[in-house]
């Protein structure tokens, strides 16, 4: 890959090397063979079409949801934080860009005294992630609110999805990570801006009161099997407070993995697997990876 003609073509927005530990929650990892972050869509399709065919692509959101490995990412990993537009028409869609976080999206609804995603103000992440994981708390879904999202696929060609085509299941969609998703469009109802308010604060302290915050974590370590609790099957299994190194269960939220310090990616995703075999031998029941998990150990 010819890194000096992108980063000429792409002056300021490519990086080089650059270590992608501060781009995640997690603060671990290694770094990007290529960095780009684009400020506007149309950036981000002419990189997509003369990128050599051969480049592989990754992309990041806030970053909430993930862990990169400790010998980084080849190829060109986009983050998308920059593209976070939020607008309303007059039927009260709103349409955001998967840069947006989750959490100005619930904002900007009760702003606009729109009532339906009041859930989104508990999901640390971004729209594109949200979407890409059919993120869900309190009850609710991404399927459940999402009309549709356009999307751009790695050759810089677009289209549009609707729910239905994504093929939204738990915590997973039917669509392959060649496409990028830009744009999203959820549907609204009219609601009283002080009820839409005090639910949104009433997500924000059962959040608190459950759940680790203000320290480095992953979010949600692992998926809910069918009828179960990841949480209290990791807490049954003996691992509230296991540690790895300065990875830890956490003591609060079993299936949230805390970065103490200086955890390495390699620690905190080997903890995770000591966990699963230790859940696996008390009940029987495999546990799978929510937290999404790439590049080079």
């Amino acid at each position: 890959m010819k890194k000096d003609a992108f980063k000429k073509q792409f002056f300021n927005y490519i990086f080089l090397e650059e270590k992608l530990a501060q781009h995640t929650w997690f603060r671990v990892g290694g770094n990007a063979e290529i960095l780009f972050i684009p400020e506007e869509e149309i950036l981000l399709e002419k990189l997509l079409k003369d990128k050599p065919n051969d480049c592989d692509i990754f992309t990041i959101g806030a970053g909430s949801n993930l862990l990169i490995r400790d010998n980084g990412i080849n190829g060109i990993t986009i983050i998308t934080n920059k593209l976070n537009k939020i607008n309303i028409d007059e039927n009260g869609i709103i349409t955001a860009s998967c840069g947006a976080s989750d959490a100005d999206v619930a904002r900007f609804a009760k702003d606009h005294n729109r009532t339906g995603l009041e859930f989104l103000i508990g999901i640390p992440g971004t729209i594109g992630g949200g979407i890409k994981m059919n993120s869900g708390a309190f009850g609710c879904e991404f399927r459940d609110v999402l009309i549709d999202v356009k999307a751009i696929n790695h050759d810089g060609e677009y289209k549009v999805f609707s729910t239905n085509d994504l093929k939204m299941e738990y915590r997973k969609i039917g669509l392959t990570n060649k496409w990028i998703f830009l744009t999203a469009r959820f549907k609204t109802s009219y609601g009283s801006k002080e009820l839409i308010r005090s639910k949104m604060k009433e997500i924000i302290h059962s959040r608190k009161m459950a759940q680790p915050t203000g320290v480095k974590t992953g979010g949600s370590t692992f998926k809910n099997p069918l009828d179960k609790k990841a949480w209290q099957l990791i807490d049954q299994a003996g691992c509230r407070g296991l540690r790895n190194g300065d990875a830890m269960i956490s003591k609060k939220h079993c299936n949230f993995i805390v970065n103490l310090k200086n955890a390495t990616a390699k620690q905190i995703e080997n903890l995770g697997e000591t966990v699963k075999q230790k859940v696996f031998e008390n009940s029987g029941i495999r546990l799978y990876w929510e937290i999404e998990r790439v590049g080079d150990k």
